[in-house]
């Protein structure tokens, strides 16, 4: 399965806070694979918002993520990432905690299933 097929349209899905997720962190679901997971989301951070307390972040699976606006500051790194930046994540790479002092909003695509040998 995959992700639903879809014309341009204007997402309706509510911003929600994700589970588990520091205070000021909202997502809003653009399309997702309910059998695999895979998904396509706008993030954002509100200005001020700082996940300190949920430490470093690893996953198990590919991640995409672009910034479209903002600042994303990555604690561990002590790096600032701005508009028009771009990550690509394999599964299991340690990235954050981050800050944002002006705000965020970022487009991430998370991909849980890959072919064996393959890489997207």
């Amino acid at each position: 399965m995959s992700r639903p097929q879809s014309e341009f349209h204007r997402p309706e899905a509510p911003w929600r806070r994700p589970a588990g997720a520091a205070a000021g962190v909202w997502e809003q679901e653009l399309a997702v694979d309910p059998v695999s997971g895979d998904s396509t989301v706008l993030q954002r951070y509100e200005p001020g918002t700082d996940t300190s307390a949920q430490g470093a972040v690893r996953h198990d699976y590919f991640e995409e993520v672009y910034i479209l606006e903002g600042d994303l500051t990555d604690l561990r790194l002590g790096e600032t990432f701005t508009a028009g930046m771009y990550a690509y994540r394999h599964p299991d790479m340690e990235h954050g905690p981050w800050t944002s002092a002006e705000g965020v909003r970022m487009l991430v695509i998370s991909t849980h299933t890959v072919a064996v040998g393959a890489r997207p």
